[in-house]
């Protein structure tokens, strides 16, 4: 499969649409990426690569200041204004489930419902920054108003498995970092981490919308 991409006009600068379509959608998933990488972070690369295979057309939002070459992400207005700008170019007749890695993540559990959205999925989703660990984002999260989905790493420094109350739907991924890096000695391979990730939002997605 093609991936497709095009520039997308927002207030704050051109944004790019990375389309993965699939030939026969059930769904289609809009990702957003995290402040410290873009669309080709190996868990949203691996997403746009497998999922359209099972009927998910997959949408990676690239914001305007990755776009521009810039190193450091806005403040959450913009990057929710540019987001929907993103969301608005997307013409689909299926259902839509919003999401996004740690910052995205953020993003997506803000704009879901307002965006017409049947679900949202939440990669590494960064409930608390290390260095103020009294700071919680736990409000966005459980505000979103749709199911979520959060998936997260065993060893994520941003808030680990057990740090989630119980009522949130977790799939924890064995080893894993905020990045879904795992080490040599780890349960299961880099691959087999990816893959795990794959299968997890596959079966979530689908359950939504079947």
């Amino acid at each position: 499969m093609t991936t497709s991409v095009r520039t997308v006009a927002t207030a704050y600068g051109d944004a790019r649409l990375h389309t993965d379509r699939s030939r026969r959608p059930l769904a289609a998933l809009a990702l957003g990426h995290g402040a410290g990488g873009g669309v080709d972070s190996p868990d949203l690369t691996a997403l746009a690569r497998e999922l359209p295979r099972q009927g998910i057309t997959v949408f990676r939002i690239e914001q305007p200041w990755r776009v521009a070459g810039k190193k450091v992400a806005p403040r959450p207005q913009t990057l929710d204004a540019a987001t929907v700008a993103c969301l608005n170019a997307i013409r689909v007749r299926c259902p839509l489930v919003l999401g996004g890695r740690s910052t995205g993540a953020r993003a997506a559990c803000r704009l879901a419902a307002s965006m017409g959205a049947v679900g949202c999925v939440a990669l590494s989703f960064p409930l608390r920054p290390p260095s103020s660990p009294d700071v919680t984002r736990l409000p966005e999260l459980l505000g979103v108003g749709l199911p979520t989905f959060v998936v997260q790493g065993e060893r994520d420094r941003f808030g680990g498995p057990a740090d989630f109350p119980e009522q949130v739907d977790l799939a924890v991924i064995p080893d894993a970092d905020h990045s879904f890096r795992v080490p040599r000695r780890a349960v299961l391979s880099q691959d087999e981490t990816y893959a795990l990730i794959v299968e997890a939002v596959v079966e979530w997605v689908t359950a939504r919308v079947g």
